[in-house]
């Protein structure tokens, strides 16, 4: 196997393993729907050396770190073409760079995936599939169904656009440097929800706050929201936030927008 130098940045561990990186690349199924891919912290290339060869689609990659830069427009200059983009994806104005649809991929830095993915959810209407390797918990806590201890607030909001598939487990021992846990590799491809049928800040509002408080029920999660009496004695409210589908949360927040206008 290669060995490549590379550093810790932003939480993010280097993959060193050539098959796995090229599995991630080929979890990439829905390239009918998009021209471009935008990799977030390629490092090495790790990832990007299985990229370029596609025909699919144009890779594009963006990456923080100038050491990485550096190495990245030595190597892959020819092959993307101008296409690498010095900076802070959280940062990027997406529109500015693709006039389409483009998918998302990478070896995430562990410390910023969730924003990472609220930043996929804002741009949801022109990213169709996202594919990412992060955090095991963080991914196996995406992929869960309501029920499971590991449902939370992530889970809702991004699940209420994108259908969620857990693909495989990275070991530790792939990775410069190795990381303490092992990572999972997810793939979103967005849902035929177009819109909510509520306004959109008050299901983030519900969700949070149904979650604020884990062991508690949504009677008493809520109570911020001042709710009238009658609603909140309904048996829906001695429930756990957990225990609520995506769609029973799109309900409850329908339900609390129409009492919200009637006042």
């Amino acid at each position: 196997m290669e060995k490549v130098r590379a550093k810790k940045h932003l939480g993010q561990h280097f993959l060193n393993d050539k098959k796995i990186a090229e599995d991630i690349v080929d979890s990439l199924i829905h390239k009918d729907k998009y021209k471009d891919v935008l990799e977030i912290g390629p490092g090495m290339g790790v990832l990007t050396q299985f990229l370029t060869k596609k025909e699919d689609f144009l890779t594009w990659v963006v990456e923080i770190d100038r050491e990485s830069i550096a190495y990245l427009k030595k190597n892959y200059s020819d092959q993307l073409n101008g296409r690498i983009i010095e900076g802070d994806f959280l940062r990027l104005k997406l529109e500015d760079l693709f006039t389409g649809n483009f998918a998302v991929i990478g070896n995430l830095p562990y410390n910023i995936s969730s924003q990472i993915f609220f930043k996929i959810l804002e741009y949801r209407d022109r990213i169709p599939e996202a594919v990412g390797m992060i955090q095991k918990e963080v991914a196996e806590r995406m992929a869960a169904k309501h029920g499971n201890k590991t449902y939370g607030i992530l889970t809702v909001l991004i699940q209420a656009f994108y259908d969620i598939e857990y693909l495989f487990t990275v070991h530790e021992h792939v990775f410069i440097p190795p990381p303490k846990v092992k990572s999972g590799v997810i793939r979103l491809t967005r849902n035929s929800r177009g819109k909510l049928p509520c306004e959109e800040k008050l299901f983030f509002t519900v969700v949070k706050q149904s979650f604020s408080t884990r062991r508690k029920t949504l009677r008493n999660c809520l109570k911020a929201l001042n709710l009238p009496a009658e609603m909140m004695s309904e048996p829906q409210f001695d429930l756990r936030a957990e225990q609520l589908s995506v769609n029973d949360f799109i309900d409850l927040t329908v339900r609390i927008e129409n009492i919200r206008k009637s006042i």
